[in-house]
């Protein structure tokens, strides 16, 4: 199954710091165990399309190779780590997990 996180952050916190802070805790997250591969990006320089969505600033992306491993992720205190650690940033979250 496969994990998407898409990050809108607030403007404030938009500043090359907090942002070099923020993508180096995306790079822990994707060493969690149970994760069979991952990464993370920024929206790609695609061209625009009315279908295409290209508001979101980050985007995490995760394979587990079963349901299981994705919910053992879920609680590895990892992950807590990462959300209770940079959940102030965020201005909206969306989860999609496809099976």
């Amino acid at each position: 199954m496969q994990h998407h996180v898409y990050f809108w952050l607030k403007e404030e916190h938009k500043n090359a710091e907090t942002l070099a802070a923020f993508e180096k805790a995306l790079g822990a997250v994707c060493l969690v165990p149970n994760i069979a591969s991952g990464g993370w990006g920024k929206s790609a320089a695609t061209p625009v399309r009315p279908a295409t969505d290209k508001s979101f600033d980050y985007s995490i992306y995760l394979t587990f190779d079963s349901v299981e491993k994705h919910d053992a992720y879920q609680v590895h205190p990892e992950h807590d780590v990462f959300v209770d650690g940079y959940k102030h940033l965020w201005e909206s979250v969306r989860i999609m997990d496809v099976e």
